[in-house]
Formats: C-alpha cells, sequence, structure tokens
C-alpha cells in the first residue's frame, strides 16, 4: 500500500543526544493527523525532518511512495508537501493578494517572471482570488499584511501554505496565542481548506486535537507512544500516564 506520507525508524541526533528515536508513521491520504506530546518531545523536530529543514541520522520519509528524506524544502515542496510554522511567515510589506499570489506563481508553472507582467496572469490572479475567498479575508483584500489582526495573519499563512496545491500540509501550532473564539472559527477553516488532503498538526489546545483530527500520533521522548483515533488515544492508560492526564477528561468532558 502507498501510503500519502510515510516514516520508516526514522532517528535523529545533536550530538550524542538522541531527539527522535525510531519513529514509524503511516498516514493515509485525506487523513487528519495531530501531533501531541510534551514540551521536549520531538514534535519540531519531526516537522523539520519530515519537511527537508533537518536531515535524519537514520531512516526513511517517504511522500506518496517516494522517499524526501536528505532533499531540500524547496525540492519537497514542489513534490506536494508544504508547511507553517509557530511563528507567522508571511511578507509584511506585500497586501493579502499579493502574499497569496506569490504562493501561486510557481505552481502555476511561472518560475521567474517579472512583476511587470504579474497583471497580466490571468490564471493566477483567478486562483489568488479564489484562495481570498477560501481563507475568509475578501475584505482585507488590499491591505498590507502587517496591519491585519494576529488571526487574520495567520489566516494569511494558512492561505499562502495551500496556494501551491500542496496535498500534505504540515501546520505548527496553527492557533497558538488565539482566543477560545478565533480557535473556533480557526478550526472551521482548517477543515474547509483541507478538505481532500492530508494534514498533520503540532497541536497542545486539547480541544483543538479532538476536535480536528481523525487520528492523534502521541511522541513521547522522540518516540510515537501511541497512533489512534481520538477515542481510543482518550482511553489509552500509558498515553495518560505519560502526557495528557486530566487533560483528557477535561476535553472529553467539554465535548458532552
Amino acid at each position: 500500500m502507498t501510503y500519502s506520507l510515510e516514516l520508516r525508524n526514522l532517528r535523529k541526533s545533536f550530538g550524542k543526544t538522541d531527539i527522535i528515536r525510531g519513529v514509524d508513521l503511516a498516514v493515509t491520504a485525506g487523513e487528519r493527523i495531530a501531533i501531541i506530546g510534551p514540551n521536549g518531545a520531538g514534535k519540531s523536530t519531526l516537522f523539520n525532518l519530515i519537511s527537508g529543514r533537518l536531515t535524519p541520522s537514520s531512516g526513511e520519509v517517504l511522500l506518496n511512495g517516494q522517499r524526501i528524506d536528505g532533499m531540500k524544502p524547496y525540492e519537497i515542496n514542489r513534490m506536494g508537501l508544504s508547511r507553517s510554522f509557530q511563528i507567522t511567515n508571511i511578507f509584511p510589506k506585500l497586501t493579502v493578494f499579493e502574499n497569496l499570489r506569490c504562493g501561486v506563481l510557481w505552481s502555476l508553472g511561472y518560475k521567474y517572471t517579472f512583476l511587470r507582467f504579474l497583471s497580466n496572469l490571468d490564471d493566477a490572479n483567478e486562483r489568488t482570488e479564489e484562495l481570498i475567498r477560501q481563507i475568509g479575508l475578501e475584505k482585507k483584500r488590499d491591505v498590507h499584511a502587517v496591519n491585519l489582526t494576529y488571526a487574520e495573519q495567520r489566516a494569511l499563512e494558512i492561505g499562502v501554505t495551500i496556494a501551491g496545491g500542496a496535498s500534505v500540509i504540515l501546520l505548527d501550532e496553527p492557533t497558538a496565542g488565539m482566543s477560545k473564539t478565533e480557535t473556533s472559527h480557526f478550526i472551521a477553516l482548517i477543515k474547509h481548506v483541507t478538505v481532500g488532503k492530508t494534514l498533520l498538526t503540532v497541536e497542545h489546545d486539547m480541544g483543538v486535537v479532538f476536535g480536528l483530527a481523525d487520528k492523534i500520533a502521541v511522541v513521547v521522548y522522540g518516540e510515537v507512544i501511541a497512533f489512534d483515533t481520538p477515542a481510543a488515544v482518550r482511553a489509552n492508560a500509558r498515553v495518560q500516564e505519560a502526557y495528557l492526564g486530566s487533560a483528557v477528561a477535561d476535553a472529553q468532558g467539554a465535548g458532552h
């Protein structure tokens, strides 16, 4: 079986310190996976290994059946994987429209295009307008990114992340720093823009995790100790002992 994303005995060490210790994970197309674990568990390192920002010490990363471990991030992106970051990563002096169009151009075959010609690229402009509608920023189309609210900047980054048409999306703590109202809106936005795509997200908010994920991977000390449905993870004694504890009960109670 070919998985959308597969990790095989993935390991990463820094000197004598083992950070990722033999992770195996197989994600089918269209699944939404939440990666959770205590601080220092290796979640961000895992994302960096998948997206090419770090090279594994050993093991394999496969995207749609093709090995990508050791490739550069832009090469992996062009193969259909895109990610966001904990810290908002957009062009502050460009408008919402311009930020999104930057993400669209390469996917449509425009390699290096002089700015004076961009207004004539009807397909790129139409795709950009569609993205603006998807992320709900129509009224902010011509506003510079630096002048958006925090939640709007995060929505814009989601738009840039999906702009290239990637089939696998990695979101690193997408709701961090948001109010409950903003978080609720953002969960709905993520579900909407990732329909038909494979999603992996690192998230600490258990309400977000249990409200968004089809499956949950629990990472503790660089190892995946559980990978199952939210219901099974709630009931997993080892997970509760190692990480979740009362957070599971709180999230479970919030769902009733």
